[in-house]
């Protein structure tokens, strides 16, 4: 090993320009790593991105089933063939690359589960298939898995997931962390101008991809006897679907589109209230974001969100499908925003990537 930090080589089919937490994740982990004066080359599947110091992209083709991905050729650049340890952040194209580097090389492998396969079997064909896609990625996942020296997962509800696959490599809960330098409380009062969004009414908001599983639906739901406006960030396959919805609903929705990361800031800090009805997050990132700048958030009772809202705290919890109760907690989370953001700011630091590299980098050390 040279430096103070292990070479590491990490591995993902999902980078910019694709905004998700696993891009934000591997970016921002590579640029805190680069920071300290360590090495983390990140493999990624070639797009418009402009690859930066220690980027290397690889041949890929478009994704058919997931609009906005990209499929790579599990392919290793020799740039990374020297790294002491190897980290997938997926099982498939490039996580396949990984692994074969790591046995070539015999170094440590580590693999992050950032996202069960198996919540997106509806994208890949017919509801007639839904299951047998299910079944096999969830074997596939527990091969892949029981190949790694380590597998981190970014919350326990995540880590009960993996170990119910049956995987018996060591599995270990590691939070992704946020940017707390990037996501801080801005003035959002050129955002709001700039996307003509009113000043004299609450603002409820969510960011991200509009994937059907997110359930973003059931915002516009709940929304529906609120006098709040509803402000949509980002973009994906569900959103000609919301759109519609909303006007069907007669609620007040607002679609911005595809936000820069620097807007991103302002758009938190525009929010009265960040809603989050998504039950499939492995850690819910986002809602980190917003609670870094201030914002608390209303969020299902599910997945990693029942412990990345912090009840009473940050935000509160509804019972996942409840619509009255999504109601209530976006209620519940307005009135008491004052308090709840002074909270937020309260805990900034213990959510911040540096604090998820002093670990990420201390388990690295320990596996070698």
């Amino acid at each position: 090993m040279s430096g103070a930090l292990p070479t590491v080589a990490a591995f993902t089919d999902s980078y910019l320009p694709t905004v998700n937490g696993v891009t934000y994740t591997v970016s921002s982990w590579h640029e805190e790593y680069q920071s300290r004066d360590g090495r983390m080359p990140v493999v990624y599947p070639k797009s418009s991105h402009t690859p930066g110091k220690g980027e290397h992209p690889v041949s890929s083709l478009p994704f058919p089933f997931y609009d906005g991905y990209r499929m790579a050729l599990p392919s290793t650049p020799d740039a990374v063939r020297d790294a002491d340890v190897v980290h997938a952040h997926t099982p498939f194209g490039l996580g396949l690359a990984g692994l074969r580097l790591a046995r070539r090389s015999d170094t440590p492998l580590v693999a992050t589960y950032h996202t069960p396969t198996a919540e997106y079997a509806e994208y890949v064909g017919p509801d007639a298939l839904t299951g047998v896609v299910r079944a096999a990625s969830e074997r596939y996942e527990r091969w892949f898995l029981g190949h790694a020296d380590l597998v981190l997962c970014p919350s326990e509800r995540t880590c009960e997931t993996v170990r119910a696959l049956g995987v018996d490599t060591p599995v270990e809960v590691m939070p992704n962390g946020v940017d707390t330098q990037h996501f801080r409380p801005t003035d959002p009062t050129a955002f709001l101008s700039r996307h003509d969004l009113p000043t004299d009414e609450p603002l409820v908001g969510y960011t991200g991809r509009h994937g059907y599983e997110k359930r973003l639906s059931d915002l516009l739901a709940a929304a529906e006897d609120l006098d709040v406006t509803v402000v949509f960030g980002g973009d994906g396959p569900a959103r000609d679907d919301l759109e519609a919805e909303a006007a069907e609903r007669d609620v007040d929705a607002r679609f911005l589109g595809f936000l820069d990361r620097d807007e991103l800031p302002a758009f938190y800090s525009a929010l009265d209230a960040f809603a989050f009805p998504s039950p499939v997050e492995t850690e819910g990132l986002v809602a980190l974001e917003a609670n870094a700048c201030g914002t608390p958030v209303a969020g299902v009772d599910a997945g990693a969100l029942s412990e990345t809202i912090l009840d009473g705290e940050t935000g509160y919890h509804y019972g996942e499908g409840s619509i009255p109760g999504f109601r209530r907690a976006i209620r519940r989370t307005l009135d008491d925003c004052d308090r709840l953001a002074e909270n937020c700011l309260a805990r900034r630091e213990e959510a911040g990537v540096g604090r998820a590299i002093d670990r990420l980098a201390a388990r690295y050390r320990d596996l070698l």
